[in-house]
């Protein structure tokens, strides 16, 4: 996927996270998410980022004035409960999060159709930055013993730095290198000489020089990390 579509995406995103879609076009994305991985992670990135500002919302109790007037200015034909429920701020105060955490593990766990379909993973892992949690990349695990790195925004890159995945799980005596990656690119990694995943095995990407780390365990900092979660 290319910079500029995935800049088209987290456009759609932030704008159906906003409520700012006509209600035609909200449908048609509602009904993209659970084929479309990159997207579902954009939305709940969006969530995640505005989160805090609905956090910040004081809940204030309306006069009783106000919903007799409200009921007045809708047709009868658009009144049901869910239409009050969408529109109520304190309903998207509970559900964001559920729905930030939902999106994603789902519509990653549905797989991306790359060519060919691939096999459903078993496991899957949302690397954040450490700085701000914003997720950077998807990681999925398939029953083929492939581990497909998927990129979910551009990054920057230094010229003379490079970009290694490394894993590690519960018992390990460090972390294992599974080779340099490029920035905003796909990519697939043979992982048949590691032990089994594990849930809660750990993942991160850091910075290091351009043949990748010389001792063979990260030197730079941890630009995206994250755990396993089985599917």
């Amino acid at each position: 996927m290319t910079p500029d579509e995935l800049t088209a995406l987290d456009d759609l995103a932030g704008e159906y996270v906003l409520g700012t879609l006509s209600w035609e076009r909200r449908q048609e994305v509602e009904s993209r998410l659970p084929h479309e991985p990159v997207l579902a992670a954009k939305v709940a990135q969006w969530e995640s980022r505005l989160q805090p500002l609905a956090d910040a919302v004081v809940p204030v109790t309306p006069s009783a004035e106000l919903w007799p007037r409200v009921s007045l200015s809708i047709t009868p034909a658009r009144q049901s409960v869910w239409r009050r429920w969408w529109d109520d701020i304190r309903f998207w105060r509970l559900a964001s999060g559920a729905v930030t955490c939902a999106a994603v593990l789902l519509a990653v766990a549905l797989g991306v159709k790359v060519g060919a379909p691939t096999p459903a993973p078993r496991f899957v892992v949302v690397l954040a930055s450490p700085l701000d949690k914003s997720p950077g990349w998807l990681v999925q695990a398939g029953a083929d013993r492939k581990l497909r790195l998927i990129p979910l925004k551009p990054e920057p890159m230094q010229s003379d730095k490079a970009l290694q995945l490394w894993t590690k799980a519960d018992g390990w005596s460090g972390p294992v290198s599974l080779g340099l990656v490029r920035a905003g690119e796909p990519v697939e990694v043979d992982i048949d000489k590691l032990p089994p995943l594990q849930p809660n095995q750990l993942f991160e990407i850091t910075l290091e020089p351009p043949q990748g780390s010389p001792i063979g365990k990260p030197t730079g900092p941890v630009l995206s990390i994250g755990r396993a979660v089985a599917t």
